[in-house]
């Protein structure tokens, strides 16, 4: 650590009632908006000058700032063996043996931070939570680089490693400093082609007019802008983090003051500490990803509807999203979503056999990842199988319930689709609130003292409507929405018809369609058949005669043509047929 340099923060720290290392991580954040400047100004023609600028000022935010050398050598540990593992173990198991060298490894630095019980305190171990969604999908590039590009889906492709990349343009990869504590995460390919600057060309066939602005003879494009409202939004999520947190912590809801309020009061609490923790991610994360879009990593092409340039690649949360969600899956989506691709990418289709659906096995794989790799507190645990039941009940009720506040068709919402949707919104709000309380209370105790004090009451719902959806209650909705929907189909059918037979009569007389313009208003639709039928019944009645000894012939001429219009009851003109 440099001399002296805790002697500001800790001057700061002393006003704000944040700790040290807090403040100092804010800070890294900050600084790496200037650096992130300066990096993107190296030539592009000397990527190896950006690879070694950024891990000297990884290397300064590491030792300088932070004294972790201990940190130095748990990120040369993971990177040099996934490194390896991938270079040398060949086969279907290597990024599975990558996989697990990398999780265990990092399950040492939790079990660390466990017992250390230092939350205040910055160590290794965010960054290296990081580093396992890079290096762990690096094994998986690696891997699909070696298959026939036929047996690869589509995201496969975009991101398969077909060559190992040199040492330098992985530590640069491994160290990149502007999210190289708290993320955003992204794959080698993405860094690649970043620092290549492939990234930043206009695809065949697009306009030249839609290449992005850029100064002088750089490729990166110009990104202060975006990168500028970015770090404007994060320090003001920061903010209103620092005084909500003041009012709404762990240490109220485990307070008997806490205990003097009725349900209601302490349910919203309990949905303000959930909020005021979220603003704590929403700072850091806009920060991280704002130095990103001004290096230019963030930038993600043009918009095809508005022409617009995109800076949204390295994305990790739509704090919007959330805060509206009515339903656990847009809840779930917008909360870090590189974490979410991670899983998805590298575990959740991953343990899914070629050509079959992902199914409970590929669920319960992720669920187990994303916890392990969260850490050991109990509270994860609590979060995330409540979650997971949360996430069962809400998919039964939007497939079972949902379509009665919709037209048959599923298209339009009816008149009473805005009470559904307020309950929605109401429940996922506060199921949700109830559900991440032990992920920020981390402990079994507190965890279920909170719980205890508003009556376990998402527990009490989930349960309830799993049991209700696995009663005749289920097959009952659906049968009344098969019928609901059929007797609407057919009230459609009837209407069109009305509205048709209602337009027809408005029309001029002259221009009414008739049954049969051949035959007149009345007659048959189809008189060729009706004529087919009529002779069929004269013949049929000749051979009954027949069998009966009578003598009797088929008519012809004038005869038949007499016959027919007895069997037709009116007189047909056979030439006009």
């Amino acid at each position: 650590m440099l001399p002296y340099i805790n002697l500001p923060f800790a001057y700061a720290a002393s006003l704000t009632g944040a700790s040290i290392d807090e403040l100092k991580l804010i800070f890294s954040f900050l600084l790496s908006y200037p650096l992130a400047g300066l990096l993107k100004r190296i030539p592009d023609a000397k990527p190896y000058q950006k690879n070694l600028f950024i891990v000297f000022v990884s290397l300064f935010y590491l030792i300088g700032l932070f004294d972790l050398w201990a940190g130095i050598r748990t990120i040369l540990i993971s990177s040099a063996g996934a490194y390896i593992i991938a270079k040398y173990v060949d086969g279907p198991f290597m990024p599975w043996i990558g996989f697990g060298f990398l999780m265990g490894h990092m399950s040492i630095s939790h079990i660390y931070r466990q017992f250390a019980h230092a939350p205040d305190k910055v160590d290794i171990t965010g960054a290296q939570m990081v580093l396992v969604m890079k290096l762990t999908g690096f094994c998986w590039n690696v891997y699909d680089g070696r298959l026939k590009q036929d047996d690869l889906a589509d995201f496969q492709k975009e991101r398969a490693i077909l060559r190992l990349p040199s040492l330098l343009d992985f530590a640069g990869f491994v160290l990149f400093f502007p999210s190289l504590f708290a993320g955003p995460s992204f794959d080698f390919v993405d860094y690649r082609r970043w620092i290549e600057t492939t990234m930043f060309e206009v695809p065949k066939g697009a306009d030249p007019k839609t290449a992005p602005r850029t100064r002088g003879q750089r490729k990166i494009p110009r990104s202060g802008t975006p990168a500028t409202i970015k770090a404007v939004i994060g320090l003001l999520w920061i903010f209103l983090f620092l005084n909500f947190s003041s009012w709404y912590n762990t240490d109220f809801v485990v307070s008997d003051c806490y205990m003097t309020y009725n349900l209601l009061r302490r349910i919203w609490i309990l949905e303000m500490l959930g909020f005021s923790t979220r603003m704590k991610y929403y700072g850091v994360w806009y920060l991280t990803e704002g130095a990103c879009i001004l290096s230019g990593l963030g930038y993600k092409g043009v918009d095809p509807k508005t022409g617009q340039h995109k800076w949204n690649r390295l994305e990790n949360v739509n704090p919007w999203g959330i805060e509206t969600a009515q339903n656990s899956r847009t809840y779930l989506e917008n909360w870090n979503k590189n974490t979410n691709n991670w899983l998805r990418n590298y575990m959740y289709l991953r343990v899914t056999p070629k050509g079959k659906k992902p199914g409970f096995r590929a669920s319960l794989a992720t669920f187990i990842t994303s916890a392990f790799w969260h850490g050991f507190y109990p509270g994860y645990y609590l979060s995330f199988l409540l979650a997971a039941f949360l996430q069962t009940v809400a998919k039964n009720f939007r497939r079972h319930v949902r379509p009665f506040f919709l037209t048959p068709d599923g298209q339009r919402p009816t008149q009473y689709k805005i009470y559904y949707d307020i309950l929605s919104y109401l429940t996922t709000q506060t199921a949700f609130c109830f559900t991440t309380a032990p992920f920020v209370l981390l402990t079994l105790p507190s965890s279920l003292l909170v719980w205890s004090r508003v009556y376990f009451y998402t527990v009490l719902g989930t349960a309830a409507s799993m049991a209700f959806f696995a009663s005749p209650a289920k097959p009952w909705l659906i049968k009344r929405l098969n019928a609901r929907n059929k007797a609407a189909n057919q009230w459609q059918q009837e209407r069109q018809q009305q509205q048709q037979q209602q337009q027809q009569q408005a029309l001029p007389p002259d221009q009414q369609k008739v049954e049969n313009p051949l035959m007149g208003p009345g007659l048959p639709s189809d008189p060729g058949k009706e004529l087919d039928e009529a002779i069929m019944e004269i013949r049929e009645e000749v051979e009954a005669r027949r069998k009966r000894g009578a003598s009797a012939s088929m008519p012809t001429g004038r005869d038949m043509k007499a016959a027919v219009e007895d069997k037709l009851g009116g007189s047909y003109d056979h030439d006009r047929l």
